[in-house]
């Protein structure tokens, strides 16, 4: 699907507030509630909006404490990739993983109360794992910028 400069606009809203309402949006770019949500519902329908959340400050709820892990895989065949990602996915601490390119295979980035619970998860969960050669961690000390919000002009 292409996009214009006023679904560019209207994505670019939502990423600031997803609770922005059709009305509002429609008053913004100074137009009428109908055609906007006609673009909303086809940007949601193409999956270029994929959902709308609640970014909720893990550390004022929870505490806890951030870490990266890399980690690095015995045999980086297909089937051994797909079920370490299947596997990884299931695991409540692991907010994100990604398939690296160059020294590393997976970068994961976790939520962990503490360094004891850290310590429960990379040897029990982790490294628990068929395939798992290596995990180097690096742990969060303060955030300095995070933004939820991709630039889309």
């Amino acid at each position: 699907m292409k996009i214009d400069k006023i679904d560019e606009q209207i994505i670019a809203i939502l990423q600031k507030d997803a609770k922005s309402n059709v009305k509002s949006i429609a008053d913004q770019l100074n137009m009428t509630k109908t055609p906007i949500y006609e673009r909303i519902k086809k940007l949601e329908n193409e999956g270029i909006i994929e959902k709308y959340v609640a970014i909720v400050n893990r550390q004022k709820l929870k505490g806890g404490m951030f870490v990266f892990c890399s980690v690095s895989l015995e045999v980086q065949k297909l089937e051994h990739i797909e079920r370490f990602k299947a596997e990884i996915s299931e695991i409540p601490e692991v907010m994100e993983c990604y398939l690296m390119g160059g020294a590393n295979d997976f970068l994961l980035k976790l939520h962990v109360n503490d360094l004891n619970a850290y310590h429960q998860f990379s040897s029990g969960k982790l490294a628990a794992l068929d395939n798992v050669s290596q995990i180097k961690s690096t742990f969060v000390l303060d955030v300095v910028k995070k933004e939820s919000a991709i630039e889309v002009f």
